[in-house]
């Protein structure tokens, strides 16, 4: 079972793997071009912990799911 911790990790590292592609010449421009459309709406680490920050806390939206995503990429 993926942790909220570790989801954020793999968001955060697809987020900087993109960023890779995108600036990569030695790939074609096709590439670089959808990677930089991906980006255009990915989160931001700044989304992520504030996503990961309220959903870590029950008493403002009750215990209806547990979070999806962690204020942290740490145990």
């Amino acid at each position: 079972m993926t942790m909220p911790h570790e989801r954020t990790r793999a968001v955060l590292q697809t987020r900087d793997f993109l960023i890779k592609l995108s600036r990569d010449t030695s790939i074609s421009e096709k590439i670089r071009h959808d990677a930089k459309f991906l980006l255009r709406h990915f989160p931001l680490k700044s989304d992520l912990e504030q996503a990961g920050l309220l959903e870590e806390q029950p008493e403002r939206f009750g215990n209806l799911i547990g979070p999806i995503f962690s204020s942290s990429t740490e145990i």
